[in-house]
């Protein structure tokens, strides 16, 4: 195993043991509002905290672009850690036991180490760069599914109310069925590991992605963004699944209507 991936996996479960703890007692969280259905709490911040001190122990010339506290360490740095130290927060203050800690290493901006960890299951799903994807230390590699009318997706997009959700109507029509669960990192790990065909998601963060798109490449599947390119960082906006799943959902998208 890469001595940086074992080092990201020792942070991911120095945060576990946090989140676990504060999981016992909910009551006592305090929950504070960054914007419309977007939470953080104390734990956030303590699991993001963690996961910084060890990486940076490690690793003091590299940079770490954490979901709480932004960038910390050198701006042209050649390594980043990007970390999301618990995607699915409302799901955590509900009691609803479907969020994870999600930490990427990048290289001159290629992610090359990546681990998802889901605290409540003691799931550690890992990737390096050209050595597959892992769940609990057995490979795992994307669903065989070919039809698309038999996939499940997991998804990231807007409610029906926003006048951009047409633009996956024949998405969801065409497939088995939907879920949104709260974490995409979870769901990314999910498509990795053959639990879910394809993930389609909208105005995502780097933390969200940077680390389930490398699972998901190295078990075999595809990421882009809508238009089929690379960008998908970028625009938060993003496509995954097993190779033929990932051609029809892209093929599904309606076009973003002329401004």
């Amino acid at each position: 195993m890469h001595p940086m991936l074992n080092t990201a996996i020792k942070a991911a479960r120095r945060a576990g043991t946090i989140i676990n703890r504060a999981s016992m007692d909910l009551d006592k969280l305090s929950v504070a509002r960054k914007g419309p259905r977007d939470y953080v709490t104390e734990v956030d911040r303590a699991s993001e905290e963690a996961i910084v001190e060890v990486l940076r122990t490690a690793y003091p010339d590299h940079a770490v672009l954490g979901e709480e506290f932004g960038l910390q360490g050198p701006d042209q740095a050649e390594f980043q850690w990007i970390i999301d130290p618990l995607d699915g927060t409302t799901n955590f203050i509900h009691g609803f036991p479907n969020y994870a800690i999600s930490i990427a290493l990048t290289q001159r901006g290629q992610v090359t180490q990546a681990v998802v960890y889901d605290t409540a299951r003691n799931e550690l799903f890992t990737a390096s760069r050209g050595s597959g994807t892992f769940l609990n230390d057995r490979r795992v590699r994307v669903s065989g599914r070919i039809r698309y009318h038999d996939a499940l997706l997991g998804a990231h997009w807007p409610t029906a109310s926003d006048p951009t959700s047409d633009r996956f109507r024949d998405m969801t029509d065409g497939c088995a069925g939907v879920r949104r669960m709260g974490s995409t990192v979870l769901d990314l790990a999910y498509v990795a590991s053959g639990r879910l065909d394809g993930f389609c998601g909208v105005k995502l963060k780097p933390w969200d992605l940077a680390a389930g798109s490398l699972l998901v490449l190295e078990a075999g599947g595809l990421v882009s963004d809508f238009d089929g390119e690379q960008g998908w960082l970028d625009s938060g906006n993003v496509l995954a699944g097993t190779p033929k799943v990932f051609t029809q959902m892209l093929t599904s998208i309606t076009p973003r209507p002329a401004a």
